[in-house]
C-alpha cells in the first residue's frame, strides 16, 4: 500500500496492468469535461467568459494548438540537447560520455536526478511536507539505468525556445485574463518523464501560504502553464481531482487510507497532444504515477501569481530562506518576463508582440541580447514562493 509502511513489489508491466481499468474511467471522465480548446478571446480582447468559466469550474484547461510544428521541434531539440549532457548520477561531475556536466557557475543544481519508477517525495517532509503519501514504486528489472532525469530547473536560462515560448503573446494574455494585468512570475521547470523510467510525483496541492488566509478563495495561489512536448496521456501524465481548488487544504491521508492503492476516485488525467498548453491552478490536488507507459512526456511549466497575494508575503523556499516581497523583489524577477516578450519578437516578427502592462515604456531596458543572457545565469534565485 503507499502508506506509510512496506510497498509490495511490483514490475513496470505489472504497474501498467493494475493501471488499466483506473485509466480507461478517467479518460471517459477526462473528454467529458469539455473543458479544451483553442485560446480565443471575445470582441474586447478579454478571455473567453466560457473558458474562464470552465477553468475555474474545474481548475484547469486545455489549451490546443498553441505551439506550432516549428516551435515545438525547437523546443524537443533544446530539451533534448541539455539532457544529454546530464549528470549520470546525481553528484557526478560528468555525463554518459565523460565530458564535463555544463552550466558552470550556476548556483541551483539544473539537473534533478532520480532512481527510475521512484518516489523521491511522498511520504516524506521534503517539499514542505506537501506529499504526505508515498507512491507505489515499480521495479525496473535487470539491465535498467540506475538513474534518469526527472527535472530540469532554470528553463529561461538552460533554454533559449524556453524564453521564447515564456514570451508566447496569446499565453501571457491568458494569465492577464485570468490573474489581471499586473500577474508576476513564480517559476519555470521542465518535467521528464521518460518511458518506462520517469519517476512519480505524489499527489499534493501546490502552495503554503495563504491556504488560512481571512481572505482565500480559489485562485489564491495562482497557476501553471505545462506546455506538452510530446502527447500526455493517462499512462506519462498529471492527474488531477476536478473541483479540489476550491475546498481548501485536502486530507490526502484519508482520501488514500483504506484503498490499497494510490489512486485517488474521481481523479482524471490531464489529456493532450503535443504542441498544447494546460493551464492548472495550483491548489487542485495533482499528482503522476510512475511512468511505466510506453510513451514519453516533457513539459515546460511557467508559474504565475496574481499580484495582490505576492506583494508583502513573507514565504519560506525550500531551501529554507524566509523572505517578504516587496515591490522593488517584485520588480526584478518580473522583467523576465519583458525579456522573453523581446525573445519571441526577434525569432517570430509575425507576431504582435504581448504588452505587459508592468514594465510598459521600459522595453528598451529589457532587451534580449548576448549581455542579457549571461546575466540570466541564476535568475531562478529570484524565484517566488507563496
Amino acid at each position: 500500500m503507499p502508506m506509510d509502511g512496506p510497498t509490495p513489489t511490483l514490475t513496470a508491466a505489472d504497474h501498467a496492468r493494475a493501471m488499466a481499468d483506473y485509466s480507461r474511467a478517467g479518460e471517459a471522465r477526462a473528454w467529458a469535461l469539455g473543458n479544451r480548446g483553442p485560446i480565443r478571446f471575445d470582441a474586447d480582447g478579454k478571455l473567453a467568459r466560457e473558458i474562464l468559466d470552465s477553468y475555474w469550474a474545474n481548475g484547469f484547461y486545455v489549451f490546443e494548438g498553441v505551439v506550432g510544428p516549428e516551435e515545438l521541434q525547437e523546443l524537443r531539440a533544446a530539451v533534448d540537447d541539455v539532457l544529454a549532457r546530464a549528470p549520470v548520477a546525481p553528484d557526478a561531475t560528468v555525463d554518459r560520455l565523460g565530458r564535463p556536466v555544463p552550466f558552470e557557475g550556476v548556483i541551483k543544481p539544473p539537473y534533478r536526478i532520480a532512481k527510475p519508477l521512484g518516489d523521491n517525495v511522498g511520504g516524506t517532509d521534503k517539499n514542505n511536507g506537501r506529499h504526505p503519501v508515498a507512491m507505489l514504486q515499480p521495479t525496473l528489472g535487470e539491465g535498467g539505468p540506475s538513474w534518469t532525469v526527472e527535472l530540469l530547473d532554470g528553463n529561461l536560462y538552460l533554454l533559449d525556445a524556453a524564453l521564447r515560448l515564456y514570451g508566447h503573446p496569446g499565453l501571457l494574455a491568458v494569465a492577464a485574463g485570468i490573474l489581471g494585468d499586473d500577474f508576476v512570475p513564480y517559476n519555470e521547470v521542465t518535467f521528464v518523464k521518460e518511458a518506462g523510467l520517469g519517476p512519480s510525483v505524489a499527489w499534493h496541492q501546490d502552495g503554503t501560504t495563504h491556504w488560512n488566509a481571512p481572505d482565500w478563495d480559489e485562485g489564491a495561489h495562482g497557476f501553471n502553464f505545462m506546455t506538452q512536448l510530446y502527447p500526455s496521456t493517462a499512462g506519462n501524465g498529471v492527474w488531477v481531482l476536478p473541483g479540489s481548488h476550491k475546498l481548501g487544504k485536502a486530507d490526502i491521508r484519508k482520501m488514500l487510507a483504506g484503498r490499497g492503492s494510490d489512486r485517488i476516485e474521481g481523479a482524471v488525467p490531464m489529456l493532450c497532444a503535443a504542441g498544447d498548453t494546460i493551464v492548472t491552478n495550483r491548489q487542485l490536488l495533482h499528482g503522476s504515477f510512475a511512468n511505466s507507459s510506453p510513451d514519453r512526456r516533457i513539459t515546460l511549466n511557467e508559474g504565475f501569481f496574481p499580484k495582490k497575494r505576492v506583494l508583502g508575503s513573507t514565504a519560506r523556499r525550500l531551501t529554507g530562506r524566509v523572505e517578504t516581497y516587496d515591490e522593488a523583489r517584485i520588480a526584478e524577477r518580473s522583467r523576465l518576463i519583458q525579456i522573453a516578450i523581446d525573445a519571441r519578437r526577434q525569432r517570430f516578427p509575425h507576431e504582435t508582440p504581448y504588452v505587459y502592462r508592468p514594465l510598459a515604456g521600459h522595453e528598451d531596458e529589457n532587451r534580449w541580447n548576448e549581455s542579457t543572457r549571461a546575466k540570466l545565469k541564476n535568475y531562478n534565485q529570484l524565484d517566488m514562493f507563496i
